[in-house]
């Protein structure tokens, strides 16, 4: 076997249709994009959009995850983020309320919170739609129905239900596909925006609205990060494990040495997926029924993308999901104690203490990890201080994006070779019969 994975995983007949099947899923969900959704005028959007100067950051920052759709009014315009707020909110409480994990650690605990996780979306899903019908409202010649509240039911309809379309395209890439649905939507929206964030630099830059020397620094500030992002998401702690020997009848087990690999960042691009989600929900409410209500008003100002106060509450938030997500994926205690009922120790450290030194490791390890995250996430509003980058340019060339590209391919690059490894396997023990010289 060649050492080429991406050749390799199309000369491989079953990765290769999980290729095509991929591809064929992230086509539906571009083409569902853009279609707008019933009682919008699309022309009435288009000029109002090319009419703001600077452009909209409520627009830029949901089109980004969007890949586009938000400003299309699409019925997929709110993407996958409900479904991951719901999924928070559901991590949460299983750690709030214990009759919650009991449950969930039973015999089908797991389909029963999917299930709520669901449930929990559509109401996300209902309550986002409606600020959605809000802020459109607020557009110019956008609504062509007359009765508005025929417009909101229709729209709430739609967009939820495009958005339950969304999550079942990404579990069938999961399922079917090449692995990590949701993120793969999410990885395809951001790459649908680069080809109209380099034109529209490009163009920028021949207008001599900004300066070429700005973009020559950019860009090679964007590839040195994108080397250090891989650096850092590949770079782990190897925790040795000893095994004693244990004699079973008659036959001894046991005896050998491994390793524990901790990741310098256990929990990947997830805080940083599970922050934008957690502040756009709140975001999209407060802008969307802003123009109503006072306060909301305030607070959509306050939590404007490019200020202050959003990117201290995202690092805040990333630090908080990466110790989070990590206590739920490597729960020191379990690790502890898989090790001693196997017979294992790790060198130099008692077993009664076991627990506490993986704990202690995987705090030092999370907390500049997570800090790292939380440095790059912040880089594209440094980029637009300094250098006078719209938002739609600089949240594309840095950031929270350059985080989820290059962890999304890296996590799926690992889902390919783990499959090519696979079907080797199943070749030698399948196909490698010894004939014998007779037949």
């Amino acid at each position: 076997m060649a050492n080429n994975s991406i050749v390799n995983m199309f000369k491989v007949k079953e990765l290769r249709e999980r290729v095509f099947f991929t591809f064929i899923v992230l086509a539906v969900f571009r083409l569902g994009s853009v279609l707008t959704i019933p009682g919008i005028n699309p022309q009435a959007l288009t000029s109002y959009f090319d009419s703001l100067t600077r452009g909209n950051a409520f627009v830029d920052y949901m089109d980004f995850f969007a890949g586009g759709a938000f400003s299309n009014f699409s019925v997929f315009m709110l993407g996958v983020m409900p479904y991951i707020s719901t999924q928070i909110i559901m991590q949460l409480a299983l750690i709030i309320f214990p009759s919650l994990k009991r449950i969930a650690q039973e015999d089908g605990g797991q389909k029963k919170v999917q299930a709520w996780t669901r449930i929990g979306t559509v109401f996300v899903c209902l309550i986002q739609s409606l600020a959605v019908t809000v802020y459109a409202s607020s557009i110019p010649g956008a609504i062509v129905l007359e009765n508005q509240i025929a417009f909101k039911m229709l729209a709430m309809l739609t967009v939820t239900t495009g958005t339950m379309v969304t999550i079942w395209l990404g579990e069938q890439i999961t399922a079917r596909g090449i692995g990590n649905g949701i993120s793969m939507l999410i990885f395809a929206g951001i790459v649908a925006r680069l080809p109209s964030a380099v034109w529209e630099l490009g163009r920028m830059v021949s207008n001599g609205e900004i300066n070429i020397v700005f973009v020559l620094v950019v860009v090679i500030m964007f590839v040195a990060i994108i080397a250090l992002v891989v650096y850092e998401q590949q770079g782990q702690r190897k925790i040795p494990v000893h095994y004693a020997k244990r004699v079973v009848g008659r036959k001894i087990y046991g005896g050998q040495s491994t390793y524990i690999p901790f990741k310098i960042n256990p929990s990947g691009v997830i805080p940083v997926i599970f922050a934008s989600s957690f502040l756009q929900f709140p975001l999209q409410i407060a802008t969307g029924l802003g123009p109503n209500v006072r306060w909301l008003n305030r607070l959509a100002t306050f939590l404007s993308p490019s200020g202050l106060w959003y990117n201290i509450f995202l690092v805040l938030l990333i630090v908080f999901f990466a110790y989070f997500y990590t206590q739920v994926t490597l729960n020191p205690t379990e690790i502890a104690k898989n090790i001693r009922e196997n017979g294992g120790s790790i060198p130099g450290i008692r077993t009664d203490k076991t627990e506490e030194f993986l704990q202690r490791v995987l705090n030092r390890l999370v907390l500049p990890g997570s800090l790292y995250l939380a440095v790059i996430a912040v880089l594209p509003t440094i980029i637009q201080t300094l250098f006078g980058f719209p938002q739609s340019i600089s949240m594309l060339m840095g950031g929270t994006s350059l985080l989820i590209l290059v962890g999304v391919d890296l996590d799926t690059m690992s889902q390919v070779e783990a499959l090519l490894k696979m079907h080797h396997h199943d070749g030698l023990v399948k196909k490698g019969k010894i004939r014998s010289r007779n037949l």
